[in-house]
């Protein structure tokens, strides 16, 4: 029996001080070789709160490009370097997480004001910071999902400050873009003989019509309008706990932002459609969308596209793609990236 107590004693111990280990490591993001090159993580104070941001790049002359994680509420930290490590040689490219997102959520501050206004405001401050620090005049403005709500509402408010804006994913009407997801989830399940997805699904047509909710999104993936050639990056905790940049009090905190977020800030994207929002974009404006992509219709940011008025505008559609083209086709989409902005 005392050896059992022992035992019992010394593994709770150990267990204590690895979760105490795994709550305060340490986290950075890897270093790249290059006498100007930049790799940072840290915290910044950006509109009166710390954010955290990321940026990496083989040489800070290169052109610098801001990416506007989805969600709301979902950080792409933990996986970027991971599917940006061809844009890192010739960009200098800044990922950060948003107000009340991953390891920008802070537990003791006060969210009661979060709104997509506010998120707009963040953006255009931490433009103005990586601006000045980097020595850029202008930057190239990229959102992905619910950060192309953000970063479009950016553009059009200063124009002056992006080389061109980029969306990936991009929002337009979603009550639409849940119509379009239904329509495609239930065709899917039903070729699949998966009756009790069709009756399930079928059941939510009414309120996807009226607006009142979206579509679970584990549908949307099971039937490979998320996804295809990766495994969904987002909310993969075991995922983040591996990177460099994320520890165990990180990801306790992306899943606290993510609820919140969630909560706060997804019914606006229902009830203020993005293109009664933006009408018109005073630079060079890119949609680049996956075909399979039934988070955010590819068949409504096409609508949206046609109607938006802008310097230049250009429809980029990778074939094999659904929800995350500029991971799954990587390669497809840094050789655009350089053929659009590497004179």
């Amino acid at each position: 029996m005392k050896q059992i107590m022992k035992f019992i004693k010394y593994t709770g111990i150990i267990t204590f001080v690895l979760l105490i280990t795994a709550l305060l490591f340490p986290t950075w993001t890897s270093h790249i070789k290059g006498d100007n090159s930049v790799s940072a993580l840290e915290q910044v104070k950006i509109n009166g709160s710390n954010h955290e941001v990321m940026i990496r790049g083989k040489d800070k002359d290169n052109p610098v490009i801001i990416f506007v994680h989805g969600g709301p509420g979902c950080s792409e930290i933990p996986y970027a370097s991971k599917y940006q490590n061809l844009l890192e040689n010739n960009f200098t490219v800044v990922n950060y997480d948003q107000r009340a997102s991953g390891k920008s959520y802070h537990f003791f501050e006060d969210y009661s004001n979060l709104s997509s206004d506010l998120l707009v405001d963040d953006l255009l401050a931490l433009t103005d910071y990586i601006s000045d620090r980097l020595g850029k005049e202008k930057v190239i403005l990229i959102g992905h999902s619910y950060g192309t709500y953000i970063a479009t509402q950016a553009a059009s408010k200063a124009p002056e400050k992006y080389t061109a804006y980029v969306g990936i994913g991009q929002i337009s009407d979603q009550v639409g873009s849940e119509i379009d997801a239904l329509n495609y989830v239930i065709q899917q399940a039903e070729n699949a003989g998966n009756k009790d997805d069709v009756l399930y699904l079928q059941g939510l047509t009414e309120q996807v019509e009226n607006g009142e909710t979206l579509i679970p999104r584990k549908y949307i993936a099971k039937y490979g309008g998320a996804s295809r050639l990766i495994d969904n990056p987002d909310g993969n905790s075991i995922g983040m706990l591996f990177s460099h940049e994320y520890n165990l009090l990180d990801v306790i905190r992306y899943n606290y932002g993510l609820s919140y977020s969630l909560k706060t800030l997804l019914e606006e994207i229902m009830k203020k459609p993005l293109p009664t929002k933006v009408k018109k974009l005073e630079l060079p404006c890119y949609f680049v969308m996956g075909k399979y992509d039934y988070q955010t219709s590819s068949n409504q940011a096409r609508k949206y596209f046609d109607m938006i008025e802008a310097d230049k505008k250009e429809f980029i559609a990778f074939e094999q793609s659904a929800h995350y083209p500029q991971f799954e086709e990587k390669e497809k989409f840094y050789e655009w990236m350089c053929d659009t902005f590497v004179k």
